[in-house]
């Protein structure tokens, strides 16, 4: 799934690892991504997570978007910040999960994000193509 991101791979977020469940990501505060407050806008933060949450959420197969989310900033982010978001499977019910993504600096908190997942297809096929939200 993450290969076919495009949006995400273009703003330079990485994927460290991914299990069932959690997957790890990492992106630099870039110029481009600061507001006029002179910290990193909360939209790309809120990105960095929620792709995080669709590595996690994905990492069984069958295709798996977000049904919601939300995020809290705690600290702000500047400049050339290395940002790792980590996220960890809180349960699985039907077809609806729930995920939580932590955003750090180091070993600084910088956001927390919940996001509420829903499967909507099978797993992928070589002939099909996979989410890519």
């Amino acid at each position: 799934m993450f290969d076919g991101d495009r949006a995400s791979q273009a703003l330079g977020i990485e994927l460290i690892d991914v299990g069932s469940g959690t997957a790890r990501t990492r992106m630099t505060i870039a110029e481009t991504m600061v507001n006029g407050h002179g910290i990193a806008h909360g939209g790309y933060l809120f990105l960095l997570a929620d792709t995080t949450f669709a590595c996690a959420c994905n990492s069984y197969g069958p295709t798996t978007v977000a049904a919601g989310a939300d995020v809290t900033f705690i600290r702000p982010a500047r400049l050339g910040d290395e940002l790792v978001a980590r996220a960890v499977e809180r349960t699985r019910f039907g077809r609806s999960g729930i995920y939580d993504v932590s955003v750090h600096r180091g070993e600084e908190l910088i956001a927390e994000f919940r996001g509420h997942s829903r499967t909507i297809g099978a797993a992928p096929t070589s002939q099909s193509e996979g989410a890519t939200r």
